[in-house]
């Protein structure tokens, strides 16, 4: 009973442990949760503009498989900025300075204060290590995705400037590319690592072949090693592995006018996988396995002898069965080259016919043999038509006698398959793969099977016709003595690529008038949206402006205005010469041009507070900075004015409409001498003379300055500087301001200072005698130093107003035309020549 009493009834010691036991675990819990909610909150996948990460920091994608930082590989002491899989952080995907590694824990990434991102080496004076090369005007965070992409993105928008996809390393990643950007000229792809310890570029490079058909080709420096054979559709087809995973990782092949890629995408709940280019020479397809927590290899390719380029030489079949015979034979109705016994397991002289073809004066006899299981032959000299059956390109090959055989290029529909591929030089790197495909071989009447007669091929060859084709020959001659009359030279060093009319007609549906955006005298600009959803601004010049001697000013000036870069300057993104047309295409301004704001509804002028303006006008002095001295060439726009500023979607300035007016207009004052004129904006030496100097566009400036202020069109008369200077003389020049548009906050009572010095620098640019004004770098440190003193603006004595030109030969411009001309001087040189840029509001 006692017994029994013990076991049911606790000491009260016990059962105050009891009870305490289940608060002690909650409490340690507790304790636990916020300890992960602390790391938490350090983890981040962004880096805002200005601040850092230095070498022991790290971003960490949103779902936790990426991360980036600071590394040394293999038994390396040096340290590089990567990306790796969380999972595996030996598995490094990109590396930013393969080049240019750190000694040491000194690297520190940072997104700096005017956009850019920048690898800098702390232990050496700040040297940079590596860039990412972007315009920065508009980039407001770095961040890394869950896709193991990092990006810079634009402030206001998810379109990123910059990313590092479009950088590979020796990796790709679901969602990346292979392959050429048709429209820019580049290329992605991918480059192995000197060695395991070694991140930089090393021998080996992985790429699509965008002649033919695509296919990936792997290269040991400029030597083709490897190839996957062409795509088929589903896919390449000598690597029919791949059917096995296309359900976890689809496989894309992009054909367009735009580009032609190769990428993969990875399915909902698909393992972590990536395809790397290794330093020993190999293509590997690699997945991860979480549960031993390795990855496992499902492809590699050269996988055997027969995957060696070319193996078996011309018109040599490679099977990977015969080791024997030292794998290498010759296709049906071909015999080995070389029958020396030393050379015959080899084969690297390849195959010859044994038969010669009967195909000459348009008729033949020859036939075709359908060699099955095929791995089909390099396709980078064949022609393609995907539009075209199996059966018209049967015809095809067999009335063309340079034809040696043809096969399907499209097996997505079964059967034969569709599409034409035909070859036309002696077929390489041909093997047996397993559900490969069938090549039809051109042999002649004699090598087919049963000596099956095959119909033949008439060609009557009339006297009309023959001289139709003499016609052609001669016209073909006398294009190629007499160049097109401003063609632009095609110098592969040009950062502005040359793109075809049909891309043009495409983007803008063909020239549609829903598309108009536009126009002025010499041209009309259109809206033009890109297949990624980018937005460009085409501006298409008229037919009546393109006389002969537009045509070479449109070429020379393409050649100047591509060496133009700055934040503050439209972007010239690329340019057409094609036929008759003459077009230039330019990155597109969401928020139009300064005039509206400023001249426009009180709504539209509330849009500018009093910072912004101040900011603007700051960026645009930069920009004309740039023209005159930042450039390498010192270039006068001669035409500022408010609606030559575009303001892009984060309301950055963007100086625009470079030349187009000077190079069509009349020309009425004899060679190269035409003048075009924007009242109320030409310096008082320019409509008097015709006197052009850097200093014109510092007066022009002065004049946008003390618009973007008041509100006030200064016009041919003048009026809006004569009250400036009227104010500035009796000490009232706050009544300059548009107050009852824009008040001044009441929050920010150190803003009127800024704008009082802000007048004072329109003034000192406005000054009736060019060496009174400041230079625009000048201009450019008054506004970066608001506490240094600056100069007192001098009015003239004489009547600064000017209403007409006095040189009658000048021609005056109207708003309706919004005209520019610019002239760039060399500083070695008194020679003068045109440069050109555009904008949508032309």
């Amino acid at each position: 009973m006692s017994c029994a009493v013990e076991r049911g009834i606790q000491h009260p010691s016990a059962m105050r442990a009891t009870s305490q036991l289940p608060a002690r675990l909650l409490l340690q819990r507790l304790l636990i949760c916020f300890f992960l909610l602390s790391i938490a909150a350090g983890v981040t996948d962004k880096l805002e503009r200005g601040q850092k990460l230095t070498d022991g920091d790290t971003l960490v994608s949103a779902g936790g498989s990426f991360t980036l930082g600071f590394f040394s590989p293999g038994a390396s002491t040096k340290r590089y900025l990567g990306i790796w899989f969380s999972v595996s952080n030996d598995t490094v995907c990109w590396v930013a300075n393969r080049d240019k590694p750190l000694l040491d824990k000194s690297g520190t990434l940072v997104l700096n204060d005017v956009g850019s991102l920048v690898l800098g080496d702390t232990s050496r004076r700040a040297r940079t290590v590596w860039s990412s090369n972007f315009l920065p005007a508009s980039a407001a965070a770095v961040q890394l995705l869950d896709s193991g992409n990092l990006v810079v993105r634009n402030g206001s928008s998810n379109a990123s400037l910059w990313q590092s996809f479009d950088q590979p390393s020796d990796t790709l990643l679901p969602g990346m590319k292979l392959g050429k950007n048709v429209w820019t000229g580049g290329e992605w792809q991918l480059t192995s690592w000197s060695s395991a310890d070694d991140p930089s570029p090393g021998d080996y490079r992985r790429t699509l072949q965008t002649t033919g058909l695509p296919e990936i080709i792997l290269w040991y420096h400029d030597v083709k090693t490897y190839r996957t054979g062409p795509w088929n559709g589903i896919y390449f087809n000598g690597v029919p592995e791949a059917r096995a995973y296309a359900g976890k990782y689809p496989l894309l092949v992009t054909s367009s006018p735009w580009e032609t890629t190769y990428g993969y995408t990875a399915a909902p709940g698909a393992p972590l996988t990536r395809v790397v280019v290794n330093h020993t020479g190999k293509a590997e397809r690699l997945e991860w396995d979480a549960s031993s927590r390795e990855w496992n290899r499902i492809f590699q390719g050269p996988r055997d002898p027969c995957d060696e380029y070319g193996k078996c030489g011309p018109f040599g079949l490679c099977d990977p069965e015969a080791a024997s015979s030292g794998f290498c034979g010759c296709v049906a109705g071909f015999s080995a080259a070389n029958t020396s016994a030393l050379v015959v397991k080899d084969n690297a002289d390849g195959c010859r016919r044994a038969a010669a073809l009967d195909c000459a004066g348009g008729t033949t006899t020859d036939g075709f043999k359908v060699v099955s299981g095929m791995k089909l032959p390099d396709t980078q000299n064949a022609s393609v038509d995907m539009g075209v059956t199996l059966e018209e390109c049967r015809a095809r090959c067999l009335a063309n006698c340079s034809c040696l055989a043809y096969a399907a290029a499209d097996i997505r529909g079964g059967g034969d398959g569709t599409g034409c591929v035909m070859w036309a030089y002696a077929i390489v790197d041909l093997r047996l793969v397993d559900r490969g495909q069938n090549l039809y071989l051109r042999l002649s009447k004699s090598e087919i099977d049963g000596r099956k007669r095959f119909p033949t091929l008439l060609v009557a060859t009339t006297l009309p016709s023959a001289v139709t084709i003499l016609l052609v020959v001669f016209m073909i001659w006398w294009r190629r003595k007499n160049r097109i009359i401003g063609a632009i030279p095609r110098n592969p060093t040009m950062a502005v690529p040359s793109v075809s009319l049909a891309i043009i007609k495409d983007i803008t549906r063909n020239f549609s008038k829903s598309n108009i955006i536009g126009q002025g005298g010499f041209s009309i600009v259109y809206k033009g949206q890109l297949p990624e959803g980018r937005t460009i601004a085409v501006k298409r010049l008229k037919q009546t402006a393109l006389t002969t001697k537009g045509k070479n000013d449109f070429a020379r000036e393409v050649e100047v205005m591509v060496g133009l870069r700055h934040g503050s300057l439209v972007c010239l993104l690329a340019y057409c010469d094609e036929g008759k047309e003459r077009i230039l295409i330019y990155e597109y301004m969401q928020n139009k041009s300064l005039n509206i704001y400023i001249f426009g509804t009180p709504n539209l002028r509330a849009s500018l507070d009093w910072v912004r303006r101040l900011e603007l006008l700051r960026e645009i002095a930069h920009g004309v900075a740039y023209l005159h001295a930042g450039s390498g060439e010192s270039v006068i726009h001669r035409d500022l004015k408010p609606g030559n500023i575009l303001l892009d979607d984060e309301w950055k300035p963007k100086i625009a409409d470079f030349g187009t007016a000077k190079l069509f207009a009349d020309n009425r004052t004899g060679h190269d001498q035409t003048i075009v004129i924007s009242p109320g904006y030409a310096a008082p030496e320019y409509v008097r003379g015709g006197e052009m100097t850097l200093k014109c566009d510092v007066y022009s400036f002065g004049v946008i300055l003390l618009e973007t202020l008041s509100g006030q069109r200064n016009g041919s008369l003048q009026r809006l500087l004569s009250q400036a200077w009227e104010l500035w003389e009796q000490n009232r020049i706050i009544e300059l301001l548009d107050m009852t548009i824009v008040p001044l906050p009441k929050s920010e009572p150190e803003i009127l200072p800024e704008l009082k010095r802000c007048i004072q620098i329109g003034l000192l640019c406005v000054q009736e005698m060019p060496d009174d004004r400041p230079a625009m770098p000048e201009v450019v440190a008054m506004f970066t130093s608001t506490t240094s003193q600056i100069d007192w603006p001098r009015r003239s004595v004489l009547d600064s107003r000017i209403v007409m030109p006095l040189n009658l030969s000048l021609e005056l411009d109207t708003d309706h035309l919004n005209p520019t001309a610019i002239e760039v001087r060399s500083p070695s040189s008194r020679s003068s020549y045109c440069c050109l840029a555009s904008n949508q509001s032309n």
